[in-house]
């Protein structure tokens, strides 16, 4: 997951979520922006970060419901009626579909050369998030049979 879009983030976990309930083993590697998604808000000793990492993360979305669409943003408008016609179709939301990846035992890696680049801690993200290298991430990716790139 490289995007850090609304949009983009809610297809990869409908994916996530339809595979784990078909008995699928889900892998999900996060890089640069896709990280903003696994944000909690919360955590994360500033006091260590460079001026301009303590910039970024304050600039940056901070969890799902802060991602931006990745067409029609229209600062924010888009987004809103977005979600209004999810919420009329009674679609669940993007922390929803998070918190189900979560719950049914998907598996969250993180890109430790995209969160030391970008001043992000573990402690920033959620609990089930693995930091793991970039090698590590495609030996498991050359095992599996099926990959896909958000």
């Amino acid at each position: 997951m490289f995007s850090g879009d609304y949009d983009k983030a809610l297809a990869a976990l409908i994916l996530a979520n339809t595979a784990r309930d078909m008995d699928m083993e889900v892998t999900i590697f996060f890089a640069f922006w896709g990280l903003f998604l696994l944000r909690t808000g919360e955590g994360g000793n500033t006091e260590e970060k460079t001026p301009y990492e303590k910039l970024f993360g304050m600039m940056t979305p901070k969890g799902p419901e802060e991602l931006p669409l990745s067409k029609m943003n229209f600062s924010g408008l888009g987004k809103k009626m977005l979600l209004d016609m999810m919420e009329e179709d009674g679609a669940p939301r993007l922390i929803d579909f998070l918190n189900g990846a979560r719950k049914r035992g998907v598996n969250f890696y993180g890109c430790k050369l995209s969160m030391e680049i970008m001043g992000i801690t573990k402690e920033e993200l959620i609990p089930e998030l693995e930091v793991i290298e970039a090698k590590d991430y495609l030996k498991d990716a050359l095992e599996s049979d099926i990959q896909l790139f958000i």
